[in-house]
């Protein structure tokens, strides 16, 4: 079989890096594709968001640029932390919680940051087959999530675009 690459751009190029980032990519859209489908299935959190804003995980907007804008700054900024910190393996090195991860590194198979609590494969032919699954959903998913904002960029709703239910959402089922 092998891999196709008409213009012979593979070799003028670091892959190993295209293909962390490609499985880093992947696994946010996962998380937002599954967010969009949870927030239009009316499952939220019980309490605040933020106490001192006095916002509930009950009053966000189900939009996806509704829920960003209307998420405070300060939220914002704790995601980012997190995120960098996990991101660099700083959780995971001070000790606080070995399941934020580990950072990547050379000696590591690119997206190999769950560290020792994660599920490994010692079977060749089914490490290849979960690898494989998780890129193809995580290809899917940043298909999905690109779809739903431009469905609401274009004035849909992003998971029922078509309007079939008079244009709107389904009545929300789970609280």
């Amino acid at each position: 079989a092998g891999v196709l690459d008409p213009l012979g751009l593979i070799s003028t190029r670091d892959m190993r890096r295209y293909e962390i980032m490609e499985i880093k990519h992947a696994r946010a859209a996962m998380l937002g594709f599954v967010h969009v489908l949870l927030i239009h299935a009316g499952v939220r959190f019980p309490g605040y968001l933020s106490p001192s804003a006095g916002l509930k995980f009950a009053d966000m907007p189900v939009g996806c640029f509704a829920s960003l804008e209307a998420t405070p700054t300060a939220g914002w900024l704790q995601i980012m932390l997190v995120t960098c910190m996990a991101e660099t393996g700083a959780i995971a090195n001070s000790g606080i919680s070995p399941l934020f991860g580990e950072a990547q590194t050379l000696e590591k198979a690119p997206g190999d940051i769950g560290g020792e609590v994660w599920q490994r494969y010692d079977d060749p032919e089914l490490k290849a087959f979960k690898l494989n699954a998780e890129r193809n959903n995580g290809r899917a998913a940043m298909l999905g999530i690109t779809g739903c904002l431009i469905h609401e960029l274009l004035g849909v709703d992003a998971l029922y675009p078509t309007g079939g239910l008079g244009g709107a959402a389904p009545p929300a089922f789970l609280s």
